[in-house]
This record gives C-alpha cells, structure tokens and sequence, in this order.
C-alpha cells in the first residue's frame, strides 16, 4: 500500500510540475540567438529573404560555402522553429522548395539593421550609397521586403548580392 502511494504522489509531482523548457534561460535574446543565432541559419534567412532563393542548389551555391551536411541540418532546423516552410517542387516532387514563414519574415528589421551596422563598422563589397539609402528608408524598404514575400516575388531586393547561381 505504501509503494503504491509513493508511485502514485510521484506521478502526481511529475505531471504537475511546468514543463521544463528547452532554452538556456528565460532571457528573450538568448532563446532568440537559440533558435536562429548562428550564421548559417541567418545567412539562409538573408539568402530566402533578399536573393530570392528558394532551393538547396540555390543555398548550396550561394557562395558562402556552406557544408551540405551543414546546410541540410540548418533547413531542417528553420522548418522545425516555424521560420522556414518546405513545400514540394510542382514540377519535380523530389525537390523542395523553401519559403519564410509570417514569423521569418518577421526577422526582416533585424536583418536590415545588421546589414546598417555591418556597413557602418566594417569594411564590406556592400555599396555605400545604397547602404545609406536603406538606412534612411528603412520603412519603405521593409514594405517591400514584406511585399515581395507575401506575393511570391522572387526577385532580390538587393541586386548587388545577386539571384540564384543557375546553370
């Protein structure tokens, strides 16, 4: 009778207790550094997001020289975090095709101010004067951003960095 108590109060505390979470700490730049914070799955959302990218060849030859192995396990991670969707390719089943979510286009003013920042403090092949108009349109260039994502456009927002790599 005793044992049984003892399993039963156990069982009880342990579906009683908060579920334990999965993140480091509670802290909201933490959990976000957690789930998008390394430059392979930033790099990605950029590549999706101003270069219209849309495939694994796309990423794979983007010219960052991404790992395969790396790249794959970076898409199945945006996808499990809801930032990145897979959808099949309609003329090739085989193949995906990757899009942002509602909550990865949600990254776009924070991709616009490391690009600012980026320009302002180190050297990059970024044009100064495009830089600087972003900077002081940075409104007008989010709507955009927002615009040809909800309409599937997949045109890069900035050219200098280039579209797909096709053969």
């Amino acid at each position: 009778m005793t044992c049984k108590k003892q399993v039963i109060f156990a069982t009880v505390l342990c579906v009683a207790k908060k579920p334990t979470s999965a993140h480091r700490s509670g802290c909201p730049v933490n959990i976000s550094l957690e789930v998008f914070g390394d430059r392979w799955s930033l790099l990605i959302v950029r590549d999706l997001m101003v270069r219209g990218f849309h495939t694994f060849r796309d990423f794979e030859h983007a010219g960052e020289g991404i790992a395969t192995n790396i790249l794959a396990d970076r898409l199945r991670r945006l996808c499990r975090a809801g930032i990145v969707s897979a959808e099949p390719d309609p003329t090739d089943r085989r193949q995906k095709h990757y899009r942002l979510t509602e909550k990865g286009i949600d990254l776009a003013p924070i991709l616009l101010e490391i690009l600012v920042w980026g320009a302002k403090h180190e050297q990059t092949g970024a044009p100064a004067e495009v830089i600087a108009q972003m900077a002081q349109n940075r409104d007008a260039v989010l709507a955009e951003t927002r615009r040809r994502w909800r309409d599937r456009d997949p045109r890069p927002i900035l050219p200098w960095l280039g579209g797909p790599k096709r053969n």
